[in-house]
């Protein structure tokens, strides 16, 4: 299991390449609260509404914890609303500000608990486990919905495996290094929209010849 991970890794990395994930392309501050804020926008939407959300919240200059916290809630909900579920967003997005404020602006990254994450309303093991390991460079794998597709076509999980034992699998079979997990991380991310989609294209696959799903579907 261990060696196939790894063996995972370097096929996807050597067919897409280094991703350098998470983007940070706007002026918020301080610049780490850009990730944290499209870690919120991310639930439940694309990428592309999570870009115009940000943009919404630069236009509005809605750019660090204090300007969220004290911005007209719907004034927020408008700014952010390509990303949908925007009531739900904009209290989390203040919650999470209040979080950030609360621990201190200069020591939430290095402060910052798993825990405290998790204990804020809204905020999941996905979110909370993007925002440390993006936002404030901690050794946490990050599981999404596209992980479970990719591996459990592989063969090497089941699909509805809980988040918690997915993590730990990662996390036991790779080296625990922020900067690999974040690379592997987008790499799965990458691989899932170009490749192994929902109706995936297994026959064009890098991971073809050790997956389980892929080998049986590229023989029929």
């Amino acid at each position: 299991m261990k060696n196939r991970i790894q063996q995972i890794y370097g096929r996807l990395l050597k067919h897409y390449g280094k991703q350098d994930w998470w983007p940070v392309r706007r002026s918020f501050e301080p610049e780490w609260f850009e990730i944290c804020v499209g870690a919120v926008l991310a639930q439940n939407t694309s990428w592309k509404n999570v870009d115009k959300a940000l943009d919404g919240l630069m236009r509005e200059g809605m750019t660090s914890p204090s300007a969220v916290l004290k911005a007209d809630p719907d004034k927020l909900k408008k700014a952010i609303r390509p990303s949908g579920f925007y009531n739900q967003k904009a209290e989390r997005l203040k919650i999470l500000s209040t979080l950030i404020l609360d621990s201190g602006i200069d020591n939430f990254q290095q402060k910052m608990t798993r825990e405290s994450l998790l204990s804020a309303r809204g905020i999941g093991k996905e979110t909370a486990d993007s925002i440390l390991l993006y936002a404030c460079d901690r050794p946490v794998f990050v599981v999404d919905a596209y992980t479970k597709r990719i591996f459990s076509r592989i063969g090497l999980m089941e699909e509805k495996l809980e988040y918690e034992k997915i993590r730990e699998l990662f996390e036991n079979a790779i080296e625990k290094d922020s900067g690999l997990f974040r690379e592997y991380h987008a790499l799965i991310v990458e691989h899932a929209k170009q490749t192994c989609g929902k109706e995936p294209l297994c026959r064009e696959c890098c991971l073809l010849q050790v997956c389980k799903y892929g080998k049986g579907k590229a023989n029929q």
